[in-house]
């Protein structure tokens, strides 16, 4: 699919990757961070950068995976980096501000807790293959933003499920 640089065919290309992979971008990258406003900003930053690239890429919705990954960890190193800055009793003194909740609304924060807490315990590459294919990334796709075999995807996707049950079970066995 290699178009030309910024012509009117690589702009209706860019058009038809954007009507076709935003959506799908955004959901992995919301998954993944948990933070809505920060999955919009790194898609749209992909897409800025894939529209100064000025040419598709072979695999654009891989491609397109693999910016907003690097985005993602550039994000959470910084993120990292601001929060060891910060003091404890500042961190403490901004969560105590949080209002109670419903009994409804707190069943589901508690089910939203034990979800994360068990996507967390996976490894980096199962929590991104399962979030990817929620977001109906194909097998080749996945093969090609993970850089990994596309005939083992199928496997390796049904580890990632198997070790996010087991960790989902554990969560609701342990004491609270």
């Amino acid at each position: 699919m290699a178009v030309t640089p910024q012509g009117p065919a690589f702009r209706e290309s860019f058009s038809e990757v954007f009507e076709d992979h935003f959506k799908m971008l955004f959901g992995f990258l919301d998954r993944l961070s948990g933070d809505p406003e920060l999955a919009a900003d790194i898609s749209q930053e992909a897409f800025a950068r894939l529209y100064r690239r000025g040419s598709m890429p072979d695999s654009p919705g891989a491609w397109l995976v693999t910016v907003g990954l690097n985005l993602y960890r550039n994000d959470r190193a910084k993120r990292s980096r601001r929060r060891s800055l910060l003091s404890t009793a500042a961190v403490q003194g901004a969560l105590s501000d949080q209002p109670s909740a419903p009994d409804a609304v707190a069943e589901r924060e508690e089910q939203a807790r034990r979800v994360r807490e068990s996507l967390d315990r996976l490894d980096d590459r199962d929590r991104q293959l399962l979030f990817l294919r929620i977001e109906g990334f194909s097998y080749r796709e996945m093969a090609g933003a993970l850089h990994l075999n596309e005939a083992s995807v199928g496997t390796l996707l049904a580890r990632a499920k198997k070790a996010f049950r087991a960790a989902y079970e554990e969560a609701d066995d342990a004491p609270r």
